[in-house]
Order: C-alpha cells, then structure tokens, then sequence
C-alpha cells in the first residue's frame, strides 16, 4: 500500500498550482464580484493538457487517471474554485465523447475539446427532475436521419457561451433504458438559453436553462448505441464526483491556511489567537478532517482507475464526505475571522458561498447516502 505520489503526479501536481497561483487566484474576486466568465483564461488551461486529463492521447488527450485529476483539481481550486469546477465539466464532456462514441464521432469532436477550440457543457438535470435523473422528459424523436428534440435542461453551466452540449434525452420507454446521449452544436435552429441564473456561488461561470423547440441534429451526433445514455451519464458522474470533491478539498486546503494566518496575527485578550487554546484545537481538527478527507478521495479515484467493482460506491462515499468536510473546514476558517471573514475583503466568505454547491450538484450528498446504502445492502435483498 502506497501512500506517496510518484514523481510525475508531484510535478503535475506543481503545474496545477503554478497554473492557480499565477492565472487564476489574482482575478478571482475579480470574477466573482463582476461575475466574469474567464474563457480566456480557462482556455490556456488547455496547452498544458488540463482540458482532457483523462482522455485519450491520440485525439489530445493527457491520458492520465483519475488521481491525476484528483490531485490536479485540488489544486486548480486553491486559485479559483468555480473556475476549476468549469474546467471539470469540460473533462467529463470530453471524456464521455472519447470513452462512448463511434471512432469518427470521437475523432471529429475530441481533438477540438482537448485543445478548447470547443468547449462543452454537461445537459443532465431538468426543470422537473433533479436527483430523480432517470424521469427526464426530455425527447428526441427519430425523423430520418435526424433527431428533433424538444425541451429543457437546468442548472447548465457554461450555458449560452459553451461552443458543444452533451444531452441526455429520451429516446425510448420511461426510465433509465430509455435515455440517450446526443450533442448538440451551439447556434444549432430550435437551441435557445435562459437568462442567467442569480446565484449564491459560482459566480465565474454562467448557469441558466438550455432549451431545444423542433431542435433538428443529425443521428450521426449520438454516442453510442439508443438506450444507453443514462448509464454514460452515470459512469461519467463517478469521475465528475471525484472531482467536485477535489475542487471542496482544494478550497478548504485555501480556507485552513488563511485561517493559519489570521491567527497568527490577530492578537485577543493579551496574546495571538493561535495561542488560545480552544483555537488550536479547531485547528487541529481541521487539519486532520482535510487530511481523513484527501485519504478517502484518492482512495476512490485509486478505485476508478483499477475498476474495482466497489468504485461507484467509493466515489459516491468519498463526495458525500469530503465535500461535508471541505464545507466545514470553510465555515470554520470564516468564524475565526470573527466579522472579518463576513467581508468581501476577505476570501472565506466567497469561499463557503463556492463550496456550498458541492454538497449539491454532482448528486445531491443525500442521493450519495442512498447509493451508498444499495450497495452495502444489495447482498439481503430478496
């Protein structure tokens, strides 16, 4: 059992936090306070390999795992946690093209996606049906050589500017063996957006409603074969989960050494707060939570990787826990800022409102619960 990293994860793990440090956490306030999508800057994420990390070499891939990734989202969320969750959900596109698609479809899309002359979004959630994935409405019907769809998508990140969507529709009977996977090409007829969700995070990327009215794509668009969307779309969360986790870890990792800091220099009662002892216990207590945390995710990613056939249940476990814990640990550094870390001068206060999404999307942690629980449970079922 091997708990180091090997020379080529330390360094793409130094990359990530080069890339952090210097492009992404001097805007970050910035972005947030202007709610600036930074296209430009989450497309030269793309020349050091970051926008398909775990994709295939030959289409430009990175072809690296997903503790790689793990490893490389914690770190890009230290700059910017919104922006490196965007960068995410491109990979989780870009992945299931790579991974599903015909050979053509994957050769024609993939080399446009890992090099961000494309950039996709992930079409899953409806207005109707959140955690309930499987009941989408959603429909594309076959007319030819063509599928007209018609309906919405909700909560879709990089809606309106992403140039790719990845949509799961329905293509046959009710349920998950009736949904399909298609793109859809931005400026396609029938394909129109909302207005741009207000929200509590997140605030560096655009959230709003996709909508498809009689939207006509060829049947050549489809991943795979009819029917086995929902399971692409499943297989592509066990990753998109660990990288979520990833992004809360990486933020909290953020939110306990500004908490470091500030108690090292913050003076109460006659001496520094990092000397009262209270504090150094809630220190202490964060630190080894983040620490059980980064366990437990790389434990998971270590598990897609090899395939194990536990991983859904350890991605489903390591979401559900670190992304509670990365929420903690924030919310803890913000009240030792005292009313300091309520200000927007201080980084806690976007940090906890950009983490707080995590325990949400992805899953609801609720969901993860249940995923959990069927699984342990599955050998007493009659």
């Amino acid at each position: 059992m091997h708990f180091g990293l090997t020379e080529e994860q330390e360094a793409i793990q130094e990359m990530a936090r080069r890339f952090a440090a210097d492009e992404l956490a001097p805007h970050t306030a910035e972005w947030d306070e202007k709610h600036h999508f930074p296209i430009d800057v989450i497309k030269k994420s793309a020349e050091l390999g970051l926008a398909g990390i775990y994709t295939r070499d030959d289409v430009g891939g990175s072809g690296l795992g997903r503790l790689d990734a793990a490893l490389i989202f914690e770190a890009l969320s230290e700059g910017c946690t919104s922006t490196a969750a965007y960068i995410s959900i491109h990979n989780m596109c870009t992945w299931m093209i790579d991974r599903f698609a015909s050979e053509e479809v994957r050769r024609e899309w993939c080399p446009k996606l890992t090099s961000m002359e494309l950039v996709a979004s992930y079409c899953l959630t409806e207005p109707g049906s959140g955690s309930d994935a499987a009941a989408l409405k959603t429909k594309a019907v076959r007319d030819g050589d063509d599928y007209v769809l018609n309906g919405s998508k909700a909560f879709i990140s990089g809606a309106g500017t992403s140039d790719v969507y990845v949509v799961m529709v329905r293509t046959g009977e009710d349920g998950p063996r009736g949904v399909s996977t298609v793109l859809v090409e931005k400026g396609t007829p029938g394909l129109s957006f909302g207005a741009a969700e207000r929200k509590m995070g997140w605030n560096s990327q655009p959230t709003a409603i996709v909508s498809f009215e009689d939207c006509r794509i060829p049947v050549a668009n489809r991943i795979g074969e009819e029917g086995d969307g929902f399971r692409f779309a499943m297989m592509g969360l066990d990753g998109g989960r660990l990288n979520i986790a990833a992004c809360s870890l990486g933020t909290a990792n953020g939110a306990l050494r500004a908490a470091l800091e500030y108690t090292n220099e913050r003076h109460a009662f006659g001496k520094r707060l990092n000397q009262q002892q209270a504090l150094q216990f809630k220190l202490a207590d964060m630190a080894t939570e983040l620490e059980a945390a980064r366990v437990m995710l790389y434990q998971a990613a270590w598990k897609l990787d090899q395939k194990t056939p536990d991983a859904t249940r350890f991605c489903a476990m390591a979401k559900r826990f670190v992304t509670d814990v990365g929420f903690d640990v924030v919310n803890s550094a913000l009240q030792m800022h005292g009313g300091y870390g309520y200000l927007r001068d201080y980084p806690l206060e976007r940090m906890l409102r950009d983490v707080r999404v995590h325990q949400i999307l992805e899953g609801a942690n609720e969901i993860m619960r249940l995923i959990v629980a069927r699984d342990l449970l599955k050998e007493y079922q009659a």
